[in-house]
């Protein structure tokens, strides 16, 4: 078996000529065997006499997400008791959270907050008794001294789809401040606040701007929407920009540039107008199915 002297400049290296054995000086058989093995080299070497180096691929750097800190949420344990819960089905999830409606519960202002899971339980009965809905609709509700609370289940830190905003339920996290926010009626500082600290946290992993807008797809021909058309909405919305309705209210609709200022601050955002979020890729992109429609009638979507 024939060596030849490896690359790299290594010394005692070979290589070897597979399968060459000792042959004639000068032969066409040994001819032929160098002149592989010297291909076989450079191939392996470079015409250098060094190994060739792989450029490294350039760097991409992608934004980070604008995320904020989680902010405190009392869990459904705190208000709903073993006499008022009720067997219901397992949450439903979408693929991320794009946008934030808020509502308010069209209760009475003077409450205590130390009944906030008093009222929140109350509401929870009125919508699974009375309109007979599987679960509370709102994801979260607030009180008026900047108290949160989980509401529908499924988990705070997880994209669960509520049903708090007919034909727009997908993608999104509806907050419930409880009281009755007409024109007129005074909305807690601590209120709104509250309300910005949840909207910056539950957008921050779609890197979604809260003054920017949201790419939505209507899946319910009573939203003001038909059924599988798409819908730019504000990503901090108010109910009645899906739905036709009053909610959350004057006085808090009037709110709500300060909320998604303050929501845009708490992600670590310039003070520079929002600008309309990129198109998304979206849930849906065709009208729901029959099925699909039975099972929004069932979560009072």
């Amino acid at each position: 078996m024939r060596m030849l002297r490896g690359c790299g400049g290594t010394k005692g290296r070979r290589a070897r000529i597979p399968g060459a054995g000792p042959l004639p000086h000068g032969s066409p058989a040994a001819l032929t065997a160098v002149t592989a093995a010297v291909a076989l080299l450079l191939a392996a070497c470079g015409t250098g006499g060094t190994a060739p180096r792989r450029t490294p691929a350039p760097h991409v750097t992608r934004p980070a997400p604008h995320l904020a800190p989680a902010p405190r949420v009392v869990p459904r344990s705190a208000w709903l008791d073993d006499f008022s819960r009720h067997a219901q089905p397992p949450p439903r999830y979408d693929d991320e959270v794009v946008a934030v409606f808020v509502h308010h519960t069209d209760t009475p202002n003077g409450y205590d907050c130390a009944d906030g899971p008093r009222i929140v339980r109350g509401l929870y009965t009125e919508q699974t008794g009375g309109r007979q809905w599987d679960d509370i609709g709102y994801n979260f509700l607030v009180d008026r001294c900047g108290t949160l609370y989980e509401g529908r289940a499924g988990g705070v830190d997880r994209p669960v789809t509520g049903a708090h905003t007919q034909g727009f339920n997908h993608r999104t996290t509806g907050i419930a401040a409880i009281g009755t926010f007409t024109a007129g009626a005074e909305v807690p500082r601590a209120m709104t606040d509250a309300i910005a600290a949840l909207a910056a946290w539950k957008l921050g992993p779609a890197d979604v701007d809260p003054r920017g807008t949201a790419r939505l797809v209507s899946s319910n021909d009573l939203s003001r929407y038909p059924a599988g058309r798409g819908a730019v909405l504000p990503a901090l919305a108010g109910h009645q920009d899906g739905y036709a309705t009053t909610c959350p209210g004057a006085a808090l609709t009037a709110r709500l540039p300060a909320v998604r200022a303050e929501a845009a601050r708490r992600q670590g955002r310039t003070a520079s107008t929002g600008t309309p979020q990129p198109p998304r890729r979206v849930l849906r992109s065709s009208p729901p199915t029959v099925g699909d429609n039975e099972a929004d009638r069932r979560w009072g979507t």
